[in-house]
């Protein structure tokens, strides 16, 4: 007769238990904890929000030149992800630039309409400069103008960005995610030189940095901060893998080589463009969308100073950059790594920063530049554009909510920065992050001027003069605090 085993004498019985729960976590619990009944979706939309011929393009300094010519339509380019519980809804929208009433005024139509509510909502500026204003116009341009009423292309837009997220939501359909990384090193530069010598700026003091001071010039010292080759993005597919959407994001300032009265979302269409081609994604239905927004480039631009001097006809930098961007993220999609469900979060804040307001001797700086006589010449070409910026600051108030917003997908952190974030900060909140991934997209949810760090503002240089960076100087340093603390509720 066999005699019956004695599991709790040989230990069988804890490897019994350890296994039976497991099998009920897995069953029973693990769904529930994970969202895995639940069916992840995606869709993806465009939404054409080209302005009419005539209006002025803005980018550059001086009177806006009317457009009299459009290379490529302008868009805003949705992408919509739910994982059964939560939707995060990404939109980039061609343009330099686009103050926070006018996307507020957006989330509140997508919120009544969808029931989406804004912290779930990132609506970002992709920076191209052959765009027309979506900030007001003249003088009264900026986001200091909260009362004033918006102007018929801002009425258009707000429409369209609305229009084009419910588009999205109409395409929604079961999916798969990857996310990956590669880099292109060889487009980014930055743009704020150390010189041998101190420069004059607007204020009539002198400085150590100059923004673009021109290829081969004898008079470069080095670069004044780092860039970040990375090109991060984020792939959606049907779950028979079919191409719905590619997000990616590039810390490139814009490109450029667009005449001046012409519209165009710069290298950012041709990349959308490009990676729908090499996906294989040209005219399905429902429509591919490639979206590049833009990371923390407020110091990086596509010039190298350092080197050889280059000419190209009109758009041929344009396509070249956007080319190279596109066969990287080709190259790492190619073998992505796809997940049928993850988990999606968002965190939000308002973080209350102190406004930059000129002091008796700025202010009595700006009235004697703006009394100077045109035959008298200036200290600096653009002494009075800043002195008029001096002055307008005072119409500011003394400290302004900016909204701060994360999201999570899966082990992936996006942060959204509505400044032009310069890129060391980028790259610390890469260093600091809880994620595995992150990226942080800037000129996100408003745009609020340039954002440069502490060490950058000793420094001097276009980004850190009044008027074109707003706020204090070490806002920064209070909003990467302020991503990090949103990062971790929603790891």
């Amino acid at each position: 007769m066999n005699t019956p085993i004695n599991i709790f004498k040989f230990g069988y019985y804890n490897k019994l238990h350890r296994l039976i729960l497991s099998w009920v976590f897995i069953v029973f619990f693990q769904p529930v904890l994970y969202g895995q009944n639940n069916i992840f979706q995606a869709g993806a939309s465009t939404a054409n929000i080209t302005p009419p011929l005539g209006l002025g393009i803005v980018g550059n300094f001086g009177v806006p030149p009317p457009a009299n010519h459009v290379h490529d339509d302008l868009h805003a380019r949705s992408l919509v992800l739910d994982d059964g519980k939560v939707k995060l809804v990404f939109v980039v929208v061609d343009n330099v630039g686009v103050i926070r009433e006018v996307l507020d005024e957006a989330k509140r139509i997508i919120f009544e309409e969808t029931r989406i509510p804004k912290e779930q909502i990132l609506i970002s500026s992709n920076h191209t400069h052959s765009a027309t204003s979506a900030s007001g116009s003249g003088d009264k341009r900026g986001s200091w103008n909260a009362d004033l009423p918006f102007d018929d292309y801002q009425r258009f837009l707000i429409r369209r960005i609305a229009d084009g997220v419910r588009l999205a939501l109409n395409n929604l359909e079961p999916a798969r995610i990857g996310w990956g990384a590669g880099n292109v090193p060889q487009h980014v530069f930055n743009r704020r030189w150390k010189m041998k010598s101190p420069v004059i700026n607007p204020f009539g003091e002198k400085e150590q940095v100059l923004m673009n001071p021109g290829v081969a010039n004898p008079a470069l010292l080095e670069a004044a901060g780092p860039t970040d080759p990375q090109v991060s993005f984020i792939s959606v597919q049907s779950l028979q893998g079919r191409p719905i959407g590619i997000l990616a994001n590039y810390s490139l300032h814009y490109v450029g080589g667009v005449p001046n009265d012409h519209i165009s979302a710069d290298y950012f269409a041709i990349f959308a463009d490009r990676i729908q081609e090499l996906v294989k994604a040209d005219r399905q239905s429902p429509l591919f969308v490639g979206i590049m927004s833009n990371g923390t480039s407020g110091d990086v631009n596509n010039i190298n100073v350092g080197g050889p001097v280059e000419k190209h006809p009109p758009y041929a930098k344009i396509r070249i950059v956007a080319n190279d961007v596109a066969e990287e993220v080709f190259q790492i999609y190619k073998n992505l790594q796809y997940k049928n469900w993850v988990p999606l979060k968002a965190a939000y804040s308002e973080l209350n920063i102190e406004v930059r307001r000129p002091d008796s001797k700025m202010i009595a700086y700006a009235d004697k530049v703006l009394a100077k006589p045109g035959t008298e010449v200036p200290v600096h070409r653009l002494e009075k554009t800043y002195a008029q910026r001096t002055l307008q600051m005072l119409e500011w108030p003394a400290r302004i909510n900016v909204p701060m917003q994360v999201f999570s997908i899966g082990d992936l952190g996006i942060a959204a920065i509505p400044f032009e974030v310069f890129t060391e900060i980028g790259l610390e909140i890469k260093a600091r992050s809880p994620f595995k991934s992150s990226f942080t997209i800037e000129l996100a949810n408003g745009s609020f001027g340039y954002l440069p760090s502490p060490k950058q503002h000793k420094l001097g240089g276009y980004e850190t003069w009044l008027g074109t960076n707003k706020v204090e100087t070490d806002a920064s340093v209070k909003i990467v605090n302020e991503i990090l603390k949103l990062f971790n509720q929603v790891k």
